[in-house]
């Protein structure tokens, strides 16, 4: 049974402008950032989660932890930080589909920090703001089996993978699986999902902007509890995310080759060796096989290139 949630024109609208911002990037020379801003991005994202959980160090001081430094400042807090760098140098190691890899980032997040770091909770809690409880989650006896529930929403694919991503960080949240590190766990997993989905993801500091918009964060959970379904908070989280790829274009923004300059990189390359369409593909990593046939058939079609065979036997030769 998949977690209720309805598909707006918002999130449809959501989905299509972040898969253009998608394509853009694909579109640059160089598709990963220089390591200085990849670094600075990286610090980014984690004093943004730690933020939201009351975490005062500031970007300087995680910026020294990066780089194995020392830092004057509460034990408690350097610890969270030093376990965050952990969890998301490790990002390409865990499996965002399955429970045994949530339990271990937790576990990894959460080391030194409280007792039970790495598993379910055992007890039932209720959300405070304030004085007031906001939010009773489900009772601890049903953690497993809902989580397993969860996990089985996230591997169908009949769900967009953007919004699926957006709908788990809530259900997470939800469901408070741990006693303590829910928000972070929920935030890391759904940078991981994203990463799956397009490798850039890696770079773009979603939880900085998170933290930016802080109070409306908490409000669109807040107001997906009084509604039953995740709705409002997926449209909080794709405008989230779209800012954050908007951010990370103007920021980059490296210049997207052309056609013309793509073909004279490959004359530089093959010289006057036959190559296919594979071949060419192997160069431009970024681009799609579309855009390659359209490449190689301007350069037929102007003379720049020779053609010889048909379909997956076809090679070409630069003039």
């Amino acid at each position: 049974m998949s977690p209720p949630y309805t598909i707006t024109p918002g999130i449809l609208s959501s989905v299509a402008q972040i898969e253009r911002f998608l394509g853009r990037i694909e579109g640059f020379e160089q598709p990963k950032p220089q390591p200085q801003l990849r670094k600075f991005n990286r610090v980014r994202t984690i004093q943004g989660s730690l933020a939201i959980e009351g975490n005062s160090l500031n970007l300087d001081q995680v910026t020294a932890l990066v780089e194995g430094k020392r830092v004057v400042g509460r034990k408690e807090e350097i610890q969270e930080v030093v376990n965050a760098i952990k969890v998301y140098d490790g990002l390409a190691e865990f499996d965002p589909f399955s429970p045994k890899s949530l339990l271990q980032s937790h576990r990894l997040m959460m080391d030194g920090l409280i007792p039970n770091a790495g598993k379910w909770r055992t007890r039932n809690v209720g959300i405070l703001k304030g004085s007031k409880v906001s939010h009773i989650a489900p009772k601890a006896d049903r953690v497993p089996h809902l989580m397993d529930e969860l996990f089985l929403f996230l591997k169908n694919k009949e769900h967009n993978p953007l919004i699926r991503s957006c709908v788990f960080h809530y259900e997470l949240e939800f469901i408070h699986p741990f006693q303590d590190g829910n928000g972070r766990i929920g935030r890391f997993w759904h940078t991981l999902l994203l990463y799956h989905y397009h490798p850039a993801f890696e770079f773009i500091p979603i939880e900085s902007l998170i933290r930016d918009h802080q109070q409306e964060y908490y409000s669109a959970l807040e107001s997906s509890d009084r509604a039953g379904d995740s709705t409002t908070f997926v449209e909080f989280s794709l405008g989230t995310v779209m800012e954050s790829l908007e951010d990370f274009i103007s920021s980059f923004a490296p210049k997207p080759l052309t056609a013309n300059e793509r073909l004279l990189r490959a004359e530089k390359h093959f010289t006057t060796r036959e190559f296919s369409r594979k071949h060419y593909l192997e160069l431009f990593k970024t681009i799609s096989t579309a855009t390659a046939s359209r490449d190689l058939k301007q350069a037929v079609d102007s003379n720049f290139l020779t053609k010889t065979g048909e379909k997956a036997l076809t090679h070409y030769l630069f003039q």
